[in-house]
């Protein structure tokens, strides 16, 4: 299961440098993606195991494309 929580904190560290690149608060990309700022909190500490389909969410409310979400080492 390491693996697992390493995959959660690199993916939760991408979606965070994405969104600052925006200059978008939590906040903000909560209120654009209809999603609970904690949950997104949770999702960029990896704490959050998230699903395909709020992937692709916030690939769309971000402009990027999903892949863009999975881009880390």
């Amino acid at each position: 299961m390491e693996i697992v929580k390493d995959v959660q904190k690199k993916f939760g560290q991408r979606l965070a440098e994405l969104r600052k690149e925006k200059g978008w608060s939590q906040e903000k990309l909560s209120l654009e993606s209809e999603m609970a700022r904690s949950y997104l909190g949770g999702v960029e500490r990896g704490k959050r195991n998230i699903s395909l389909i709020n992937i692709c969410k916030l690939a769309e409310t971000l402009g990027v494309k999903p892949a863009d979400l999975m881009q880390f080492d």
